[in-house]
């Protein structure tokens, strides 16, 4: 699965993650990086992409628009890079499944 990462969360976790999820962008590096959500939503539908974030505002617009494209939304509160990259890491075979399923939002982290 490619992901595209919020502005919300460190450009740093796409070398991070490479191994794990090829081809994955942040907005930053796709010229999106002010976008408002409209954009970045119509960007990851057309692209192929899931949208990673730490706020609901996507998890909010699965809940109205369905998928594609997939969200995973990312309840950590205020941390790390690390931290992230540890939750999206260890989350491989969830995500992966969430992918090939009909569930719109994907919640990794605090409950």
């Amino acid at each position: 699965m490619k992901l595209l990462l919020d502005e919300n969360i460190s450009p740093r976790l796409i070398e991070l993650l490479s191994d794990a999820y090829p081809e994955s962008k942040h907005l930053v590096h796709i010229g999106l990086g002010e976008a408002d959500d409209e954009q970045v939503w119509t960007y990851a539908k057309t692209h192929g992409f899931a949208i990673v974030s730490k706020d609901s505002d996507f998890a909010d617009m699965s809940a109205l628009k369905g998928w594609p494209p997939k969200v995973i939304w990312i309840r950590l509160g205020n941390c790390t890079t690390a931290a992230i990259d540890m939750v999206l890491r260890n989350s491989v075979q969830a995500v992966h499944r969430f992918s090939d399923g009909e569930a719109a939002c994907l919640i990794l982290g605090r409950r």
